[in-house]
């Protein structure tokens, strides 16, 4: 008989599923008999990588699970198509640039492949290039989750600039706008000056950026006043000079004024305990804006605003108020680093080399400035304690995760900015109106009677398309959201908000996703969640770890060192790589280690060869009603315990826990008890029918524990002599059945034997000419019910028990015959 193979499953399994409908979701039982899953919408901006692949497979692990209990399971896709990878990656890929001001070509005819040139396209032409690309890699993606085995209803799929998604993120917007939770404001925002957009207190990252330390004398009236600083670019946008209250060196000055070198600017001295009194002089220039320091100080010291920054990263053309314009010249037009190297050179100064941590936008290069600018926010501060105590209400695995959770709520800086000035993503849905100059009245917003709607292509209520942009008429708010605020209503998406679906569906049961967007989406998804329906969006958390290479850094595509999963499933197959996957415990880092993809795909090989070997013995008669023989009582008995705990890990989100458990037992099952049992279950004697009965019982319930970890092996293999889906059978449940310890004692006496014939060098056919063994009590009262099945397994004629404390094994190998010279 041909060997059974794992090569080429998953595409026989991945069709048949798809065909059968397998995994589809119903939604016609009550609530308790769904279990639904929030599950992340990867970013569609190029390939999947090796850390997707590991945190996706626990949560199919769990939807698997669940499906087998009978639960209803509603695992959808999303795709997260909405943000700035995506405009990166389409004019990379097709060499163009969005320009708004141009009119759309319903022509536009580009071929990708990393054109040179960068061509202006209107913004409606730059939408469909985006949607174009990105409906390809989700074809891509889709492919690979269903290689991967991951048991989704793609029939619900979903996208988060779809049409349902911008339909309710809009909607959604316009209810905040409505009950004043969404506000426009112009104030200072962090600013990506490459990307052109603000950028979310969420998407900073610290960088250690090399700098300098440059001292600078202010003229005050009792002499030069020295700050430190390493921006000194900044002089010019200086309106105070701040100390600490309880700084003795510089209290003499507090309410006087100084005087800035080269611009002449006069500025307050003030105190503000946010002033370190460490750090280089203790008098530090506030400027507008230097960093999130000198914001606080401007606002709760009611300081002017004295910008010099603009959102392209230059030096605006006018001096702010009180600066010297000549000085100022000098630096119009420049780069920050440009500016920068002028004031150092017309001052003099003596720069210091120093690396510090700065600000940059976590998708960026350049440091992050701070610019005035009118955006879009939704209230968040105000909601700090509320959240914090849902935090509290939520089931989070593991546990210590909630600490990151409360951290990030408990320093919120400021309300969450939504709004983002890119083309791809869902429209802030308002116009305004102009005035008779035509300028925008931003206090009086126009809504739209229909929802999804584009307010660069569509017209408000009351105005025609040709009073777009003229005075009297209107102009369209050019933003789009930030992509957390269309994703973090996934919740309300995929559950069908305001449809009979929604309460069959919701608060969800479970949000996996990794610790590094506790931040952003699992906030954000908390705060919509209770802002909309005043409830938890989901009842467990369940936070995966990163995966991560052998100098310990985190695989994927910014880090430069994410694998793509395409070879590692051509080399190990499926089961392997998803084996590897659930290795990695809830919320911990795991390394990279193909190492347990061997491992995993000899599991799945074993589970291939030793079903078949099950199988091939006759089949028990369909009423059997004999004796159970001890040894397989014994077998069934420590599967009970088994499936117990596996059960147990598996409801408590431990799937590694799960899989360690019914592996540890499947070998065993695999090494000791077919062979102990093998004999026996091949002759007629009345104990043959009780290891027939025993040896299909345990198959069966392996398959199925093995299911979630190894769908394909386990579905193949279920497929051999069972009818249906093992994905769709019952897991299994504990008989009630005692261990009494004898397959284990068997076990190790076996053992024992299988080494001495491995260090003899000999055949394990090899017959045992004496094998005495020594136990306490109860071990000898195991060894004794089983001993028949022992004596055939080790090859011995007899078995010599005598009671010891300790067990120990003596086994004298038979002499082969001597054949002579």
């Amino acid at each position: 008989m041909e060997r059974p193979s794992l090569d080429g499953l998953e595409a026989i399994w991945a069709r048949r599923w798809a065909e059968s409908g397998v995994y589809r979701f119903r939604g016609t039982g009550p609530r308790e008999s769904v279990f639904s899953i929030d599950t992340p919408p990867p970013t569609v901006s190029g390939r999947l990588h090796v850390g997707h692949v590991f945190s996706y497979t626990h949560t199919d692990v769990i939807a698997r699970f669940q499906r087998m209990r009978g639960m209803d399971v509603l695992y959808p896709m999303g795709w997260d198509d909405n943000g700035l990878p995506t405009e990166r990656r389409v004019q990379l890929h097709y060499g163009v640039r969005c320009d708004p001001s141009l009119p759309y070509d319903p022509g536009l005819a580009l071929d990708g492949g990393g054109a040179r040139s960068t061509r202006p396209v209107s913004r409606r032409n730059f939408v469909e290039l985006c949607e174009r690309l990105t409906e390809q890699d989700e074809q891509a993606f889709e492919e690979l989750w269903r290689r991967l085995g991951l048991s989704v209803d793609w029939s619900r799929t979903y996208t988060t600039i779809g049409g349902r998604a911008r339909e309710l993120s809009q909607a959604s917007f316009l209810r905040l706008l409505a009950t004043g939770e969404a506000y426009q404001a112009e104030a200072p925002t962090l600013w990506d000056t490459t990307f052109r957009t603000a950028v979310a207190q969420a998407e900073l990252v610290d960088r250690d950026t090399e700098g300098a330390w440059h001292t600078i004398a202010f003229e005050t009236a009792d002499g030069p006043a020295e700050v430190e600083t390493t921006r000194p670019e900044l002089l010019p946008a200086c309106v105070a000079l701040i100390a600490h209250p309880d700084d003795e060196r510089h209290s003499a000055l507090i309410g006087t004024r100084a005087r800035s070198p080269l611009f002449g600017a006069e500025v307050p001295v003030l105190a503000h305990p946010a002033a370190d009194p460490e750090r280089g002089s203790g008098l530090v220039m506030c400027c507008t804006f230097g960093d999130l320091t000198d914001v606080l100080w401007w606002r709760e010291l009611g300081l002017p605003a004295h910008t010099v920054i603009g959102r392209d990263g230059r030096f605006r053309a006018e001096a702010p108020p009180g600066v010297a314009a000549g000085p100022y010249a000098e630096l119009a037009g420049l780069t920050v680093r440009k500016a920068r190297e002028r004031v150092v050179q017309l001052l003099g100064l003596s720069p210091r080399p120093v690396t510090r941590p700065v600000k940059h936008y976590e998708k960026g290069e350049r440091p992050l400035e701070i610019v005035s600018s009118r955006q879009w926010f939704i209230r968040s501060t105000r909601h700090r304690e509320r959240l914090l105590e849902r935090g509290r209400q939520l089931r989070w695995r593991p546990e210590p995760m909630l600490a990151r959770y409360e951290s990030w709520v408990g320093g919120l800086a400021g309300d969450w900015l939504i709004s983002r000035q890119r083309f791809f993503g869902v429209p802030i849905p308002l116009w305004y109106p102009l005035d008779a100059d035509g300028e925008p009245d931003h206090s009086r917003p126009l809504t739209p009677d229909a929802l999804p709607v584009d307010p660069a292509s569509d017209v408000p209520p009351g105005y025609r398309p040709e009073q777009r942009d003229r005075p009297g008429g209107f102009t369209a708010d050019p933003d789009v959201m930030d992509t957390w605020a269309t994703s973090s209503l996934s919740p309300l998406l995929v559950c069908g908000y305001g449809t009979e679906l929604f309460a069959r569906t919701y608060p969800m049961d479970l949000r996996p996703q990794a610790h590094e967007i506790i931040r952003t989406w699992l906030f954000s998804t908390v705060l919509r969640a209770e802002l909309e329906t005043g409830a938890l969006p989901w009842r467990t958390a369940a936070i995966s770890g990163w995966v991560i290479d052998p100098e310990r850094r985190k695989m994927g595509k910014s880090a430069g060192n994410g694998l793509s999963p395409d070879a590692l499933l051509d080399r190990y197959g499926a089961d392997a790589v998803r084996y590897w996957a659930a290795s990695g415990r809830p919320g911990v880092d795991t390394a990279f280690d193909e190492s347990r993809m061997r491992v995993g795909r000899r599991l799945a090989t074993k589970l291939l060869n030793a079903s078949r070997f099950v199988i091939g013995f006759p089949e028990p008669e369909s009423d059997a009603r004999g004796r159970a023989e001890p040894l397989d009582l014994a077998m069934l008995g420590a599967l009970d315990a088994v499936i117990a705990e596996a059960t147990g890990a598996l409801a408590d989100y431990r799937y590694t826990d799960a899989l360690e458990r019914v592996e540890r037992f499947f070998w065993t099952w695999c090494d000791d008890y077919l062979e102990l049992v093998k004999d026996r279950a091949y002759g007629d004697l009345p104990g043959a029918e009780s290891a027939r009965v025993a040896l299909r019982a345990a198959l069966s319930a392996l398959q199925r524990l093995l299911a979630p970890f190894l769908p394909f092996a386990a579905e193949e293999t279920w497929s051999w002599w069972q009818e249906g889906s093992v994905h769709t059978a019952a897991w299994p449940e504990p008989g009630g059945r005692a261990d009494t310890g004898a397959l284990a004692a068997a076990g190790a006496v076996l053992a024992e034997v299988r080494g001495a014939k491995t260090r003899a060098k000999v055949s394990m056919r090899t017959p045992v000419a004496r094998l005495a063994v020594t136990a306490p009590a109860d071990v000898l009262a195991a060894l004794r019910s089983v001993e028949s099945d022992l004596l055939a397994a080790a090859g011995a004629e007899a078995v010599t028990l005598g009671e010891g404390a300790d067990t120990t094994v003596d086994v004298t190998l038979a002499t082969p015959p001597d054949t002579g010279g």
